[in-house]
């Protein structure tokens, strides 16, 4: 008896992954094209439970970064359809929901080809061939990533990629100009990615 009981437990644990998997789906078919739209790509989608709400965090990217003006009017978009989906009888999160929009940040692992060719002049971590391998990421084609290993160029098929780890460098503050003004942003690129509405 007990172990028909474990039998349904699994089962409706496959059974509660596959609804996930299905809500998530439904809801990127509403958020994605919006998305687009605006000019970006949907990296991830995620909802979670925060005590009596959800959370709904959407992650996008572009060729030319993200920055606050545009994570907020793709937020205001991404809002404006969720809405609209509801008002339609298409109920994608129960209860009261909290959505967060923002850039894919340095954190997430690359996996695409745009991933890669977005950043380019980037260190990397990553693995080839199954040893890991840092370097710099020089170029970038259709068909691979050549990477600065150690001062020789290594060009490696996206086939043969893990995914890629960005490295956080630190300058060094004599590679800093003298004439840097307080307010001058250091690295633009690196302040990419931390956009939050």
């Amino acid at each position: 008896m007990a172990q028909q009981r474990d039998r349904r437990v699994g089962g409706s644990r496959d059974a509660g992954a596959r609804d996930a998997g299905a809500h998530r789906e439904r809801l990127r078919k509403v958020v994605e094209p919006v998305v687009v739209a605006a000019g970006y790509d949907l990296e991830d989608l995620d909802v979670s439970r925060v005590g009596r709400r959800h959370l709904l965090r959407v992650a996008v990217d572009s060729d030319k970064g993200v920055d606050l003006d545009a994570v907020a009017e793709v937020s205001r978009a991404v809002s404006a359809a969720l809405d609209e989906a509801e008002a339609a009888g298409d109920e994608l999160i129960a209860g009261e929901y909290e959505l967060e929009v923002g850039s894919r940040g340095v954190d997430r692992p690359l996996t695409e080809p745009r991933h890669w060719r977005r950043n380019r002049t980037r260190l990397v971590l990553v693995e080839v061939a199954g040893k890991p391998v840092t370097g710099r990421v020089t170029a970038v084609t259709e068909t691979g990533v050549t990477l600065d290993v150690e001062g020789a160029a290594q060009t490696v098929a996206f086939a043969d990629l893990g995914p890629g780890k960005v490295q956080v460098e630190m300058k060094r503050l004599a590679e800093l100009p003298e004439d840097l003004d307080e307010d001058d942003d250091l690295d633009d690129d690196d302040e990419e990615g931390e956009d939050e509405a």
